[in-house]
């Protein structure tokens, strides 16, 4: 009962402070989010994206 109480009147008992927890949670979902799908792609397409062939295809600027 007493976590409870803490998180209440720590994030949800004034509205300014309830709304910036989910924005900035929000926010770090939406980051955290991106970057496990970016790395999650990067992992099953390795090889057969452009980053990963340029070397290939891609001369030297100093000829």
């Amino acid at each position: 009962m007493a976590i409870s109480t803490t998180i209440y009147n720590t994030f949800f008992r004034r509205n300014s402070v309830f709304v910036a927890t989910i924005f900035t949670g929000a926010f770090a979902f939406g980051i955290g989010f991106d970057t496990a799908v970016t790395t999650f792609y990067d992992r099953w397409n390795k090889g057969k994206q452009w980053k990963d062939i340029r070397d290939k295809y891609v001369q030297p600027a100093d000829e």
